[in-house]
Protein backbone atom coordinates (compact mmCIF):
# COMPACT_ATOMS: atom_id res chain seq x y z
CA UNK A 1 0.00 0.00 0.00
CA UNK A 2 1.22 3.20 -0.63
CA UNK A 3 1.21 6.12 2.21
CA UNK A 4 1.40 10.00 1.96
CA UNK A 5 4.50 10.01 4.44
CA UNK A 6 4.33 13.50 4.82
CA UNK A 7 0.69 13.55 6.12
CA UNK A 8 1.45 10.52 8.52
CA UNK A 9 4.44 12.45 9.71
CA UNK A 10 2.59 15.45 9.88
CA UNK A 11 -0.34 13.63 12.05
CA UNK A 12 2.41 11.78 14.22
CA UNK A 13 4.15 14.48 15.37
CA UNK A 14 1.12 16.41 16.10
CA UNK A 15 -0.15 13.56 18.63
CA UNK A 16 3.42 13.02 20.24
CA UNK A 17 3.30 16.83 21.43
CA UNK A 18 -0.62 16.46 22.68
CA UNK A 19 -0.49 13.21 24.35
CA UNK A 20 0.39 13.68 27.76
CA UNK A 21 0.71 9.72 28.75
CA UNK A 22 4.49 8.44 28.34
CA UNK A 23 3.83 4.91 27.18
CA UNK A 24 1.47 5.86 24.10
CA UNK A 25 3.55 8.80 22.80
CA UNK A 26 6.54 6.48 22.96
CA UNK A 27 4.60 4.16 21.06
CA UNK A 28 4.10 6.39 18.04
CA UNK A 29 7.68 7.97 19.03
CA UNK A 30 9.36 4.83 17.72
CA UNK A 31 7.00 4.32 14.68
CA UNK A 32 8.39 7.35 13.54
CA UNK A 33 12.12 6.83 14.08
CA UNK A 34 11.69 3.12 12.73
CA UNK A 35 9.27 4.27 9.53
CA UNK A 36 6.87 1.73 10.62
CA UNK A 37 4.38 3.13 7.80
CA UNK A 38 1.81 0.23 7.78
CA UNK A 39 1.46 0.76 11.76
CA UNK A 40 1.50 4.66 11.81
CA UNK A 41 -1.84 4.35 8.75
CA UNK A 42 -3.36 2.02 10.98
CA UNK A 43 -2.75 4.33 14.30
CA UNK A 44 -3.91 7.31 12.37
CA UNK A 45 -5.63 6.52 8.67
CA UNK A 46 -8.92 7.64 11.12
CA UNK A 47 -10.19 8.80 14.50
CA UNK A 48 -12.63 6.45 16.89
CA UNK A 49 -16.08 7.07 16.83
CA UNK A 50 -18.76 6.88 18.81
CA UNK A 51 -20.81 4.02 18.05
CA UNK A 52 -23.60 2.14 20.11
CA UNK A 53 -22.24 1.87 23.37
CA UNK A 54 -20.29 5.27 23.07
CA UNK A 55 -16.35 5.38 22.15
CA UNK A 56 -14.11 1.84 22.14
CA UNK A 57 -10.80 0.80 20.85
CA UNK A 58 -7.61 -0.88 21.29
CA UNK A 59 -5.39 0.85 24.07
CA UNK A 60 -2.03 2.45 22.20
CA UNK A 61 -0.57 5.44 20.50
CA UNK A 62 -2.80 7.61 18.08
CA UNK A 63 -6.04 9.02 16.86
CA UNK A 64 -7.30 5.71 15.95
CA UNK A 65 -6.45 3.96 19.41
CA UNK A 66 -7.83 4.26 22.93
CA UNK A 67 -5.43 6.64 24.74
CA UNK A 68 -5.35 10.14 27.43
CA UNK A 69 -5.50 12.62 24.53
CA UNK A 70 -8.30 10.79 23.05
CA UNK A 71 -10.16 10.66 26.09
CA UNK A 72 -9.44 14.38 26.94
CA UNK A 73 -10.54 15.04 23.47
CA UNK A 74 -14.08 13.28 23.81
CA UNK A 75 -14.51 15.03 27.05
CA UNK A 76 -13.95 18.60 26.63
CA UNK A 77 -16.47 18.09 23.30
CA UNK A 78 -18.82 16.56 25.85
CA UNK A 79 -17.91 19.52 28.37
CA UNK A 80 -18.21 22.24 25.79
CA UNK A 81 -21.85 20.51 24.62
CA UNK A 82 -22.96 20.33 28.27
CA UNK A 83 -21.89 24.09 29.06
CA UNK A 84 -24.56 24.75 25.92
CA UNK A 85 -26.90 22.54 26.60
CA UNK A 86 -27.45 22.89 30.83
CA UNK A 87 -27.10 25.83 33.44
CA UNK A 88 -23.96 24.49 36.27
CA UNK A 89 -24.20 20.81 34.39
CA UNK A 90 -22.90 17.79 36.33
CA UNK A 91 -21.25 14.45 35.67
CA UNK A 92 -21.14 11.43 37.07
CA UNK A 93 -17.58 9.07 36.46
CA UNK A 94 -17.54 5.40 36.56
CA UNK A 95 -14.36 2.78 36.10
CA UNK A 96 -13.76 -0.74 36.02
CA UNK A 97 -10.58 -3.17 35.88
CA UNK A 98 -8.91 -2.52 32.99
CA UNK A 99 -5.71 -1.07 32.09
CA UNK A 100 -5.50 2.51 32.62
CA UNK A 101 -9.58 3.10 33.35
CA UNK A 102 -9.08 4.83 36.66
CA UNK A 103 -6.30 6.88 34.99
CA UNK A 104 -9.13 7.89 31.92
CA UNK A 105 -11.41 8.56 34.34
CA UNK A 106 -9.43 11.08 36.43
CA UNK A 107 -7.94 12.68 33.48
CA UNK A 108 -11.80 12.75 32.03
CA UNK A 109 -12.66 14.47 35.34
CA UNK A 110 -10.14 17.09 35.45
CA UNK A 111 -10.78 18.28 31.64
CA UNK A 112 -15.03 18.87 32.76
CA UNK A 113 -13.72 20.42 36.01
CA UNK A 114 -11.38 22.88 34.16
CA UNK A 115 -14.55 23.66 32.30
CA UNK A 116 -16.21 24.59 35.26
CA UNK A 117 -18.43 21.28 35.26
CA UNK A 118 -19.10 19.47 38.63
CA UNK A 119 -17.90 16.00 39.13
CA UNK A 120 -18.49 13.12 41.23
CA UNK A 121 -15.82 10.28 40.74
CA UNK A 122 -16.13 6.75 42.51
CA UNK A 123 -13.28 6.31 44.45
CA UNK A 124 -13.13 2.58 43.80
CA UNK A 125 -14.28 0.34 40.60
CA UNK A 126 -18.07 0.58 39.98
CA UNK A 127 -20.32 -1.41 37.18
CA UNK A 128 -22.41 -0.02 34.76
CA UNK A 129 -25.57 -0.50 36.27
CA UNK A 130 -24.37 1.41 39.46
CA UNK A 131 -23.36 4.39 37.45
CA UNK A 132 -26.45 4.39 35.83
CA UNK A 133 -28.53 4.74 38.81
CA UNK A 134 -26.22 7.47 40.04
CA UNK A 135 -26.66 9.61 37.46
CA UNK A 136 -30.48 9.47 38.55
CA UNK A 137 -29.83 9.36 42.04
CA UNK A 138 -27.86 12.88 42.13
CA UNK A 139 -29.85 14.11 39.35
CA UNK A 140 -26.35 14.70 37.61
CA UNK A 141 -26.35 16.49 33.56
CA UNK A 142 -24.83 13.11 32.16
CA UNK A 143 -22.55 10.03 33.64
CA UNK A 144 -19.13 8.15 32.51
CA UNK A 145 -17.87 4.73 32.45
CA UNK A 146 -14.18 3.94 31.50
CA UNK A 147 -14.57 0.54 30.11
CA UNK A 148 -14.70 -1.70 27.05
CA UNK A 149 -17.28 -4.21 28.84
CA UNK A 150 -16.65 -7.82 27.48
CA UNK A 151 -14.17 -7.23 25.14
CA UNK A 152 -10.52 -8.36 25.26
CA UNK A 153 -8.22 -6.85 27.45
CA UNK A 154 -5.68 -4.40 25.32
CA UNK A 155 -9.12 -2.52 24.63
CA UNK A 156 -10.84 0.34 26.47
CA UNK A 157 -14.02 2.37 26.28
CA UNK A 158 -15.51 5.42 27.41
CA UNK A 159 -19.39 5.26 28.08
CA UNK A 160 -21.69 8.30 28.29
CA UNK A 161 -24.59 8.59 30.01
CA UNK A 162 -27.77 11.35 30.28
CA UNK A 163 -29.70 12.61 32.86
CA UNK A 164 -32.01 9.74 32.23
CA UNK A 165 -29.56 7.17 33.24
CA UNK A 166 -29.41 5.74 29.94
CA UNK A 167 -26.55 5.88 27.25
CA UNK A 168 -26.96 9.00 25.03
CA UNK A 169 -29.24 8.68 22.08
CA UNK A 170 -29.91 11.70 19.23
CA UNK A 171 -29.16 14.33 19.31
CA UNK A 172 -27.20 14.32 22.14
CA UNK A 173 -24.80 11.85 20.77
CA UNK A 174 -24.23 13.10 17.24
CA UNK A 175 -23.50 16.63 18.97
CA UNK A 176 -21.34 15.43 21.33
CA UNK A 177 -19.50 13.79 18.39
CA UNK A 178 -19.65 16.36 15.95
CA UNK A 179 -17.83 18.98 19.16
CA UNK A 180 -15.37 15.80 20.32
CA UNK A 181 -14.36 15.88 16.71
CA UNK A 182 -13.68 19.26 16.00
CA UNK A 183 -11.55 19.77 19.40
CA UNK A 184 -8.26 21.29 18.40
CA UNK A 185 -5.41 19.67 21.13
CA UNK A 186 -4.62 23.35 22.11
CA UNK A 187 -8.33 23.75 23.16
CA UNK A 188 -8.69 21.10 25.55
CA UNK A 189 -8.29 23.02 29.10
CA UNK A 190 -7.48 21.04 32.41
CA UNK A 191 -6.73 21.68 36.21
CA UNK A 192 -4.75 19.48 38.43
CA UNK A 193 -6.72 17.24 40.77
CA UNK A 194 -5.58 19.17 44.05
CA UNK A 195 -7.37 22.46 42.24
CA UNK A 196 -10.26 20.46 41.37
CA UNK A 197 -10.83 19.49 44.58
CA UNK A 198 -10.07 22.26 46.74
CA UNK A 199 -12.77 24.19 44.27
CA UNK A 200 -15.22 21.65 45.17
CA UNK A 201 -15.67 20.42 41.44
CA UNK A 202 -14.09 17.46 42.03
CA UNK A 203 -15.97 15.09 44.84
CA UNK A 204 -16.51 11.56 45.52
CA UNK A 205 -19.78 9.71 45.22
CA UNK A 206 -21.55 9.66 48.53
CA UNK A 207 -21.79 6.02 49.77
CA UNK A 208 -25.06 6.62 50.43
CA UNK A 209 -26.10 6.24 46.28
CA UNK A 210 -24.58 2.56 46.74
CA UNK A 211 -27.01 2.03 49.85
CA UNK A 212 -29.92 3.26 48.02
CA UNK A 213 -28.83 0.73 44.96
CA UNK A 214 -28.68 -1.81 47.26
CA UNK A 215 -32.01 -1.03 49.22
CA UNK A 216 -33.61 -0.71 45.70
CA UNK A 217 -32.47 -3.92 44.19
CA UNK A 218 -33.58 -6.00 47.57
CA UNK A 219 -37.14 -4.32 47.38
CA UNK A 220 -37.45 -5.10 43.87
CA UNK A 221 -37.31 -8.67 44.25
CA UNK A 222 -41.17 -10.12 43.41
CA UNK A 223 -40.96 -13.12 46.07
CA UNK A 224 -38.71 -12.58 49.04
CA UNK A 225 -39.58 -14.53 51.30
CA UNK A 226 -38.41 -17.36 49.41
CA UNK A 227 -34.79 -15.20 48.85
CA UNK A 228 -34.05 -14.52 52.84
CA UNK A 229 -32.26 -17.32 53.89
CA UNK A 230 -32.89 -20.26 51.01
CA UNK A 231 -30.57 -23.06 51.42
CA UNK A 232 -28.96 -22.85 48.31
CA UNK A 233 -25.79 -22.39 46.97
CA UNK A 234 -24.29 -19.98 44.04
CA UNK A 235 -21.31 -20.03 41.90
CA UNK A 236 -19.71 -17.23 41.02
CA UNK A 237 -17.53 -15.77 38.88
CA UNK A 238 -17.02 -11.59 38.45
CA UNK A 239 -14.73 -12.71 35.83
CA UNK A 240 -11.74 -10.17 37.30
CA UNK A 241 -14.70 -7.43 37.42
CA UNK A 242 -16.45 -4.86 39.15
CA UNK A 243 -19.61 -7.26 39.71
CA UNK A 244 -17.77 -9.07 43.04
CA UNK A 245 -18.03 -6.48 45.43
CA UNK A 246 -22.18 -5.75 44.94
CA UNK A 247 -23.14 -8.97 43.69
CA UNK A 248 -21.47 -10.53 46.69
CA UNK A 249 -22.79 -8.18 49.08
CA UNK A 250 -26.28 -8.63 48.41
CA UNK A 251 -26.04 -12.18 48.30
CA UNK A 252 -24.58 -12.02 51.45
CA UNK A 253 -27.84 -9.17 52.47
CA UNK A 254 -30.23 -12.21 51.99
CA UNK A 255 -28.18 -14.79 53.73
CA UNK A 256 -27.47 -17.06 50.54
CA UNK A 257 -24.12 -18.56 50.38
CA UNK A 258 -22.01 -17.74 47.57
CA UNK A 259 -18.75 -19.57 46.77
CA UNK A 260 -16.39 -17.42 44.18
CA UNK A 261 -13.86 -18.28 41.86
CA UNK A 262 -10.56 -17.19 43.73
CA UNK A 263 -8.12 -16.93 40.40
CA UNK A 264 -11.27 -14.30 39.23
CA UNK A 265 -12.00 -12.87 41.94
CA UNK A 266 -9.84 -9.94 41.67
CA UNK A 267 -9.83 -6.78 39.96
CA UNK A 268 -7.04 -7.20 36.85
CA UNK A 269 -7.20 -5.97 33.31
CA UNK A 270 -4.86 -8.30 32.02
CA UNK A 271 -8.11 -10.88 33.03
CA UNK A 272 -5.07 -13.43 33.23
CA UNK A 273 -7.36 -16.58 33.42
CA UNK A 274 -9.56 -15.89 30.27
CA UNK A 275 -9.11 -15.65 26.96
CA UNK A 276 -12.33 -13.45 26.53
CA UNK A 277 -13.95 -12.07 29.83
CA UNK A 278 -17.47 -12.02 28.98
CA UNK A 279 -19.61 -14.68 30.05
CA UNK A 280 -21.17 -15.96 26.95
CA UNK A 281 -17.34 -17.39 26.20
CA UNK A 282 -17.58 -21.06 27.42
CA UNK A 283 -13.74 -21.36 27.80
CA UNK A 284 -14.45 -17.96 30.26
CA UNK A 285 -17.13 -20.31 32.53
CA UNK A 286 -15.12 -23.20 32.95
CA UNK A 287 -13.55 -22.40 36.55
CA UNK A 288 -17.25 -21.42 37.72
CA UNK A 289 -18.46 -25.01 36.55
CA UNK A 290 -15.54 -26.80 38.17
CA UNK A 291 -16.25 -24.89 41.01
CA UNK A 292 -20.24 -25.09 40.39
CA UNK A 293 -19.58 -29.39 40.66
CA UNK A 294 -17.10 -29.10 43.70
CA UNK A 295 -19.73 -27.37 45.83
CA UNK A 296 -22.93 -28.62 44.09
CA UNK A 297 -24.04 -25.33 43.54
CA UNK A 298 -27.80 -24.55 42.82
CA UNK A 299 -27.17 -22.22 39.85
CA UNK A 300 -24.15 -21.03 38.37
CA UNK A 301 -23.47 -17.23 37.51
CA UNK A 302 -20.74 -15.05 35.76
CA UNK A 303 -20.63 -11.12 35.13
CA UNK A 304 -18.63 -9.32 32.72
CA UNK A 305 -15.73 -6.69 33.84
CA UNK A 306 -18.27 -4.31 33.83
CA UNK A 307 -21.43 -6.13 35.39
CA UNK A 308 -23.78 -5.04 32.86
CA UNK A 309 -23.67 -8.82 31.19
CA UNK A 310 -25.33 -11.73 32.91
CA UNK A 311 -23.86 -15.33 32.24
CA UNK A 312 -26.03 -18.47 33.60
CA UNK A 313 -25.31 -21.98 33.87
CA UNK A 314 -27.89 -24.91 35.37
CA UNK A 315 -27.54 -28.26 37.02
CA UNK A 316 -28.99 -30.87 34.34
CA UNK A 317 -29.02 -33.56 37.40
CA UNK A 318 -30.22 -34.30 40.78
CA UNK A 319 -26.83 -34.99 41.74
CA UNK A 320 -25.39 -31.47 40.57
CA UNK A 321 -22.19 -33.37 38.55
CA UNK A 322 -23.03 -32.02 34.95
CA UNK A 323 -23.90 -27.59 34.53
CA UNK A 324 -25.45 -26.26 31.13
CA UNK A 325 -24.59 -22.90 30.14
CA UNK A 326 -27.47 -21.30 29.04
CA UNK A 327 -27.50 -18.86 26.26
CA UNK A 328 -28.45 -15.25 26.27
CA UNK A 329 -32.16 -16.44 24.85
CA UNK A 330 -32.68 -18.62 26.81
CA UNK A 331 -32.11 -16.46 30.40
CA UNK A 332 -34.29 -13.92 28.37
CA UNK A 333 -36.63 -16.67 27.50
CA UNK A 334 -36.92 -17.96 31.37
CA UNK A 335 -36.68 -14.41 33.14
CA UNK A 336 -39.97 -13.17 31.30
CA UNK A 337 -41.69 -15.75 32.32
CA UNK A 338 -41.09 -15.55 35.99
CA UNK A 339 -41.61 -11.85 36.04
CA UNK A 340 -44.52 -11.74 33.93
CA UNK A 341 -45.97 -14.79 36.00
CA UNK A 342 -44.35 -13.32 39.80
CA UNK A 343 -45.70 -9.91 38.67
CA UNK A 344 -48.53 -8.01 40.85
CA UNK A 345 -49.28 -5.56 38.89
CA UNK A 346 -52.90 -4.85 37.66
CA UNK A 347 -51.31 -3.12 34.47
CA UNK A 348 -50.16 -3.80 31.40
CA UNK A 349 -47.17 -5.35 31.70
CA UNK A 350 -44.78 -3.91 29.14
CA UNK A 351 -41.05 -5.92 27.46
CA UNK A 352 -38.87 -4.29 25.17
CA UNK A 353 -36.43 -6.52 23.71
CA UNK A 354 -33.56 -5.95 20.83
CA UNK A 355 -34.83 -6.75 17.32
CA UNK A 356 -32.24 -10.04 17.36
CA UNK A 357 -33.08 -11.00 20.43
CA UNK A 358 -35.58 -14.43 20.65
CA UNK A 359 -39.38 -13.67 19.34
CA UNK A 360 -40.21 -16.05 22.16
CA UNK A 361 -40.13 -13.05 24.45
CA UNK A 362 -42.89 -11.67 22.67
CA UNK A 363 -45.17 -14.73 23.07
CA UNK A 364 -45.04 -15.48 26.22
CA UNK A 365 -45.26 -11.23 26.88
CA UNK A 366 -48.60 -10.93 24.48
CA UNK A 367 -49.99 -14.07 26.04
CA UNK A 368 -50.51 -12.80 28.61
CA UNK A 369 -51.96 -9.80 28.10
CA UNK A 370 -48.57 -7.94 28.13
CA UNK A 371 -47.15 -5.55 25.02
CA UNK A 372 -43.65 -6.17 23.39
CA UNK A 373 -41.59 -3.86 21.81
CA UNK A 374 -38.65 -4.56 19.71
CA UNK A 375 -35.88 -1.87 19.16
CA UNK A 376 -32.86 -1.51 17.92
CA UNK A 377 -29.56 -3.25 19.32
CA UNK A 378 -27.93 -1.18 22.02
CA UNK A 379 -29.69 -1.20 25.60
CA UNK A 380 -30.13 2.94 25.20
CA UNK A 381 -33.53 2.57 23.22
CA UNK A 382 -35.08 -0.04 25.47
CA UNK A 383 -33.90 2.86 27.67
CA UNK A 384 -36.17 5.25 26.01
CA UNK A 385 -38.91 3.03 25.97
CA UNK A 386 -38.72 3.02 29.91
CA UNK A 387 -38.96 6.88 29.95
CA UNK A 388 -41.70 6.94 27.18
CA UNK A 389 -43.56 5.00 29.55
CA UNK A 390 -42.91 7.03 32.76
CA UNK A 391 -44.08 10.19 30.26
CA UNK A 392 -47.67 8.51 30.02
CA UNK A 393 -49.92 10.35 31.72
CA UNK A 394 -52.47 7.71 31.95
CA UNK A 395 -50.10 4.97 33.60
CA UNK A 396 -51.72 2.31 32.25
CA UNK A 397 -48.87 0.07 31.27
CA UNK A 398 -45.53 -0.26 33.34
CA UNK A 399 -41.91 -1.49 31.94
CA UNK A 400 -41.69 -5.53 33.05
CA UNK A 401 -38.28 -6.62 31.37
CA UNK A 402 -35.73 -5.34 29.44
CA UNK A 403 -33.35 -7.88 26.89
CA UNK A 404 -30.65 -8.48 24.53
CA UNK A 405 -29.63 -11.83 23.24
CA UNK A 406 -25.96 -11.00 24.32
CA UNK A 407 -26.24 -11.56 27.77
CA UNK A 408 -28.11 -8.37 28.88
CA UNK A 409 -30.89 -7.88 30.76
CA UNK A 410 -32.98 -5.33 33.10
CA UNK A 411 -35.50 -5.90 35.54
CA UNK A 412 -35.88 -2.62 37.63
CA UNK A 413 -36.99 1.08 36.19
CA UNK A 414 -34.43 2.42 38.55
CA UNK A 415 -32.00 1.61 36.32
CA UNK A 416 -31.32 2.62 32.62
CA UNK A 417 -28.75 0.46 31.09
CA UNK A 418 -28.03 -3.65 31.18
CA UNK A 419 -27.80 -4.88 34.52
CA UNK A 420 -26.68 -8.07 35.40
CA UNK A 421 -26.02 -7.10 39.49
CA UNK A 422 -30.33 -6.81 40.13
CA UNK A 423 -30.62 -9.56 37.28
CA UNK A 424 -28.48 -11.99 38.99
CA UNK A 425 -30.79 -11.46 42.23
CA UNK A 426 -33.74 -12.51 39.93
CA UNK A 427 -32.15 -15.21 38.91
CA UNK A 428 -31.32 -16.46 42.28
CA UNK A 429 -35.12 -16.00 43.49
CA UNK A 430 -36.14 -17.38 40.34
CA UNK A 431 -34.34 -20.71 41.04
CA UNK A 432 -35.70 -20.67 44.47
CA UNK A 433 -38.83 -20.79 43.54
CA UNK A 434 -38.98 -23.44 41.29
CA UNK A 435 -37.23 -25.07 43.51
CA UNK A 436 -39.98 -24.55 45.94
CA UNK A 437 -42.21 -26.76 43.54
CA UNK A 438 -40.05 -29.29 42.66
CA UNK A 439 -38.86 -27.79 39.12
CA UNK A 440 -35.63 -27.47 37.77
CA UNK A 441 -35.08 -24.49 35.32
CA UNK A 442 -34.13 -26.82 32.87
CA UNK A 443 -37.68 -28.37 33.26
CA UNK A 444 -39.66 -24.92 33.08
CA UNK A 445 -37.40 -23.70 29.91
CA UNK A 446 -38.73 -27.03 27.93
CA UNK A 447 -42.25 -26.79 29.66
CA UNK A 448 -42.02 -23.31 27.95
CA UNK A 449 -41.19 -25.07 24.66
CA UNK A 450 -43.85 -27.48 24.64
CA UNK A 451 -46.39 -24.62 25.64
CA UNK A 452 -45.13 -22.24 22.84
CA UNK A 453 -42.81 -24.32 20.29
CA UNK A 454 -39.21 -24.63 20.01
CA UNK A 455 -37.31 -21.48 19.31
CA UNK A 456 -33.59 -21.23 18.60
CA UNK A 457 -31.35 -18.43 17.75
CA UNK A 458 -27.69 -18.85 16.58
CA UNK A 459 -25.30 -16.02 15.82
CA UNK A 460 -22.02 -15.89 14.27
CA UNK A 461 -19.75 -13.33 12.41
CA UNK A 462 -17.10 -12.53 10.75
CA UNK A 463 -13.97 -9.85 11.44
CA UNK A 464 -12.54 -7.19 9.45
CA UNK A 465 -9.60 -5.44 11.10
CA UNK A 466 -8.45 -1.95 9.62
CA UNK A 467 -9.33 0.23 6.68
CA UNK A 468 -9.67 -2.21 4.39
CA UNK A 469 -12.13 -4.45 6.71
CA UNK A 470 -14.43 -1.13 6.86
CA UNK A 471 -14.61 -1.54 3.04
CA UNK A 472 -15.09 -4.85 2.69
CA UNK A 473 -17.81 -4.68 5.33
CA UNK A 474 -19.73 -2.03 3.56
CA UNK A 475 -19.46 -4.32 0.30
CA UNK A 476 -20.64 -7.20 2.00
CA UNK A 477 -23.86 -4.84 3.00
CA UNK A 478 -24.18 -3.67 -0.68
CA UNK A 479 -24.60 -7.22 -1.90
CA UNK A 480 -26.76 -8.34 0.39
CA UNK A 481 -29.38 -5.13 -0.10
CA UNK A 482 -29.18 -5.81 -3.50
CA UNK A 483 -30.79 -9.37 -3.19
CA UNK A 484 -34.93 -9.16 -3.63
CA UNK A 485 -37.61 -11.49 -3.25
CA UNK A 486 -37.10 -14.88 -4.79
CA UNK A 487 -33.81 -14.66 -5.26
CA UNK A 488 -31.96 -17.51 -3.07
CA UNK A 489 -29.16 -17.32 -0.16
CA UNK A 490 -28.03 -20.38 1.28
CA UNK A 491 -30.18 -22.73 -0.60
CA UNK A 492 -33.37 -20.79 0.91
CA UNK A 493 -36.24 -18.77 -0.59
CA UNK A 494 -35.87 -15.06 0.28
CA UNK A 495 -39.66 -14.08 0.97
CA UNK A 496 -39.47 -10.80 2.65
CA UNK A 497 -36.71 -8.65 3.38
CA UNK A 498 -36.91 -5.24 5.75
CA UNK A 499 -33.95 -2.83 4.96
CA UNK A 500 -33.81 -0.47 8.16
CA UNK A 501 -31.04 2.26 6.35
CA UNK A 502 -34.09 3.22 4.94
CA UNK A 503 -35.53 4.09 8.56
CA UNK A 504 -39.05 5.57 7.43
CA UNK A 505 -41.89 3.14 7.27
CA UNK A 506 -39.59 0.35 8.97
CA UNK A 507 -40.47 0.96 12.37
CA UNK A 508 -37.50 2.26 13.10
CA UNK A 509 -34.73 4.57 13.36
CA UNK A 510 -32.62 4.71 10.60
CA UNK A 511 -29.66 1.90 10.64
CA UNK A 512 -27.19 -0.42 8.57
CA UNK A 513 -29.70 -3.31 9.85
CA UNK A 514 -31.29 -5.74 6.83
CA UNK A 515 -34.01 -8.43 8.05
CA UNK A 516 -35.05 -11.00 5.84
CA UNK A 517 -37.26 -14.09 5.90
CA UNK A 518 -37.12 -17.05 4.01
CA UNK A 519 -40.39 -19.64 2.53
CA UNK A 520 -38.95 -22.58 4.87
CA UNK A 521 -39.72 -20.55 7.82
CA UNK A 522 -36.32 -18.88 8.81
CA UNK A 523 -35.06 -15.35 9.59
CA UNK A 524 -31.77 -13.62 9.37
CA UNK A 525 -30.51 -10.12 10.59
CA UNK A 526 -27.62 -9.18 9.43
CA UNK A 527 -25.86 -6.11 10.92
CA UNK A 528 -22.30 -4.33 11.41
CA UNK A 529 -21.18 -4.31 15.14
CA UNK A 530 -21.33 -0.93 16.59
CA UNK A 531 -18.41 -1.35 18.99
CA UNK A 532 -15.78 -3.97 16.80
CA UNK A 533 -15.11 -4.46 13.29
CA UNK A 534 -16.83 -7.37 12.06
CA UNK A 535 -20.62 -8.42 10.67
CA UNK A 536 -23.12 -9.74 12.77
CA UNK A 537 -26.01 -12.49 11.67
CA UNK A 538 -28.60 -13.45 13.64
CA UNK A 539 -30.32 -17.01 12.50
CA UNK A 540 -33.63 -17.33 13.84
CA UNK A 541 -35.53 -20.57 13.55
CA UNK A 542 -38.44 -22.16 15.02
CA UNK A 543 -40.31 -25.64 15.31
CA UNK A 544 -43.87 -26.58 17.27
CA UNK A 545 -44.31 -30.67 18.76
CA UNK A 546 -42.52 -33.40 17.31
CA UNK A 547 -40.17 -31.11 14.95
CA UNK A 548 -38.33 -29.83 18.18
CA UNK A 549 -36.44 -33.11 17.61
CA UNK A 550 -35.88 -33.12 13.34
CA UNK A 551 -34.57 -29.29 13.55
CA UNK A 552 -32.50 -30.21 16.43
CA UNK A 553 -30.55 -33.01 14.36
CA UNK A 554 -31.04 -30.71 11.00
CA UNK A 555 -29.69 -27.25 12.66
CA UNK A 556 -25.92 -27.97 12.25
CA UNK A 557 -25.95 -28.62 8.75
CA UNK A 558 -28.61 -25.35 8.43
CA UNK A 559 -25.77 -23.36 10.22
CA UNK A 560 -22.92 -24.43 7.90
CA UNK A 561 -25.18 -23.44 4.83
CA UNK A 562 -25.72 -20.12 6.27
CA UNK A 563 -22.32 -19.96 7.10
CA UNK A 564 -20.98 -20.68 3.60
CA UNK A 565 -23.00 -18.10 1.98
CA UNK A 566 -22.22 -15.25 4.33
Amino acid sequence: MTYNEKDLRNKAEAYIQAEQEPLFRDEVVQALEKEQWDDLYDRFYTSLSFGTAGLRGVLGGGTNRMNSFIVRKVTQGLSDYLNEESKNPSVAIAYDSRHFSEKFAMEASLVLAANGISVFLYSTLHPVPMLSFAVRYLKTTAGIVITASHNPSQYNGYKVYWRSGGQVTPPHDFSIAERANSVKAEEIQSISEQSARSKGLLVPVPDKVDQAYYEMVLSSLRRPSLVYGSPITVAYTPLHGTGNVPVRHLLEEVGINCVVVKEQEEPDGAFPTVTLPNPESAQAMERVLSLAVESKADIVLGTDPDADRLGIAIPLSPAKDTYQLLSGNQIAVLLCDYLIHASKDTRTPVCVKSLVTTDLVRDITEKHGGRCKDVLTGFKYIAEEIAALERDEGQKEYFLFGCEESYGYLTVSSVRDKDAVSSAMVAVEMMSYYATQGISLQQRLDAIYEEYGFSTEIVFSRDYEGSAGKKKMALIMENLRNLKEGDMLAGKAIVATKDLLAGKDTGYPSADVLIMHFSSGEKLVVRPSGTEPKIKYYLFVKATGQGRQALQQSLPGLIELFKAAL
